[in-house]
């Protein structure tokens, strides 16, 4: 039962993350479906990326939220790049 909250979790900060993400960055939504992929992979690239950088926001789920954010809007922009 923990597994599946702990996935459930993951697709609700996935899709918070790349909803705001898409608001942040007009006009490089995919949809709700495609916003949760986008969350969910900015969230292990911000988890990746930001203490190789040196920035280590703290715990919990509003961090949790922001990192992901901060991550999907990376893969947007590197996304858009690539688009043109």
């Amino acid at each position: 039962m923990d597994y599946l909250l702990g996935w459930i979790i993951v697709l609700l900060i996935g899709a918070a993350a790349g909803w705001i993400a898409g608001q942040i960055l007009k006009g490089y939504g995919f949809g709700l479906a495609g916003n949760i992929v986008v969350g969910i992979l900015g969230a292990v690239i911000a988890n990746w990326l930001l203490p190789l950088i040196g920035v280590h926001i703290g715990g919990g789920v509003i961090a949790a939220i922001v990192n992901a954010v901060i991550g999907a809007v990376i893969l947007l922009l590197v996304i858009g790049f690539f688009k043109k």
